[in-house]
């Protein structure tokens, strides 16, 4: 910051130890003690959610669901209030459309860091994604009269496909956990972030603590508030083009392409053991063999899907149910092993990091630290069982986008 390195009187605390910047006591610390006396109430207390509706004109029994959290651990400058300010733009901008006249066909995603924009979702929305991207201007220094996906691919592209920006695996930490990762109901999440080659911290350094303040969002992070303007212009579209659409603006083909992805990403993680897999008769190629039949499936679907009568209600029902109930697809009832809530056998939060996604995490988990495991034999007839959940529900997954008899 180009300030002293010591820190002046105000700084210090009344502690009876000489106060300098760590780690540790200037002393010898191992003959420093300290007790602290938390005082916390614990208790049970009624909250309560603010929820408007637009009550759809064609499809009232659909819903997209926008939302964000209230709570915040101390001021909540950037999480949440940055994100509760995009929110309340995107419902000020459809409340005004409403009073115009405008209704949905169907009824009723974190702003952080400012370097580029992060998107976290399923598959099924990536060309949307992509698409309305191209539409917003880019808020960023340098990217004058550029669109939002000109400089999100510039800053942050892909790393399998770098014509591409990249798009990441949703993990957790947040209020669409239940929806996306218990229920199978397509998710997304939007917000601006670091550069993850240059900072190596896991958020913004002052996250959830007392220092994220009002004044260091308009001072540091977003002084002009252009950036989340363009949240909420990305938002807003999403919402507007997932209520407003005859054919919900999914792409199976895109979930083929993830699967695929991911089953080598996996099999390259069990390669690293290749001297087990032999003897304990660990295969992956049932669950190869699901992904190409999905993929395959996803094809033939958007073939007749470019086919499908618009005029016919009923046949755009059912095309829109099967893009509907892709992902409830790939959830698995029983649950995951030891952690029976998270029932997406292709995505779930890291075991290792909440806030991270892992891609077909029962067999990743079934696999972790594996050569450390006292019984071998049970371990990687672990994995395996873990194959057979994965191609079989990918498998099925694909049966549901076959066409209806």
């Amino acid at each position: 910051m180009g300030g002293p390195a010591a820190p002046d009187s105000s700084w210090k605390g009344s502690l009876n130890v000489s106060y300098n910047i760590g780690p540790g006591f200037a002393e010898n610390s191992s003959t420093r003690k300290v007790r602290m006396h938390v005082h916390t109430n614990n208790k049970i207390t009624r909250i309560y959610n603010v929820i408007g509706i637009l009550r759809g004109a064609v499809e009232p029994d659909r819903y997209i669901i926008l939302g964000g959290h209230r709570d915040s651990w101390v001021f909540g400058g950037i999480d949440p209030t940055t994100g509760a300010a995009v929110l309340q733009e995107v419902v000020r901008s459809f409340g005004k459309m409403k009073m115009e006249g405008w209704r949905p066909k169907k009824q009723n995603l974190k702003v952080c860091c400012n370097y580029t924009l992060r998107v976290d979702c399923s598959p099924l929305l990536y060309k949307l994604v992509y698409n309305l991207t191209k539409e917003i201007l880019s808020p960023d220094e340098g990217y004058e009269n550029k669109s939002l996906y000109d400089s999100w691919l510039e800053k942050d592209p892909a790393t399998e496909n770098n014509s591409y920006p990249r798009i990441n695996k949703l993990g957790s930490g947040s209020d669409f956990e239940a929806y996306f990762q218990r229920l199978g109901i397509a998710s997304g999440r939007v917000r601006y972030t670091k550069n993850r080659v240059t900072d190596k911290f896991s958020n913004y350094p002052v996250y959830h603590t007392v220092y994220e303040t009002f004044e260091l969002v308009e001072k540091f992070y977003d002084p002009t508030f252009k950036k989340q303007l363009t949240i909420a212009q990305l938002r807003g579209k999403l919402v507007y083009e997932l209520a407003d659409s005859q054919v919900i603006p999914f792409d199976c083909r895109d979930y083929g392409e993830a699967l695929k992805g991911y089953s080598n990403r996996i099999y390259k993680l069990a390669k690293k053991h290749e001297e087990q897999l032999k003897p304990y008769k660990v295969s992956f190629d049932p669950l190869f063999s699901a992904v190409v039949n999905f993929s395959k499936a996803a094809a033939e679907f958007h073939r007749r899907l470019e086919q499908v009568d618009k005029k016919d209600p009923v046949a755009v029902r059912i095309m829109n149910d099967q893009l509907m109930f892709i992902e409830r697809a790939f959830i698995d009832p029983l649950g995951l092993p030891g952690r029976k809530f998270y029932r997406h056998v292709i995505f779930a939060p890291s075991s290792h990091n909440k806030y991270a996604g892992e891609s077909f995490p029962g067999i990743y988990d079934a696999m972790f630290d594996i050569e450390s495991k006292a019984d071998q034999h049970e371990a990687w007839e672990e994995v395996k069982r873990q194959i057979s959940i994965a191609a079989f529900t990918v498998q099925a997954a694909a049966g549901t986008l076959k066409e209806v008899a």
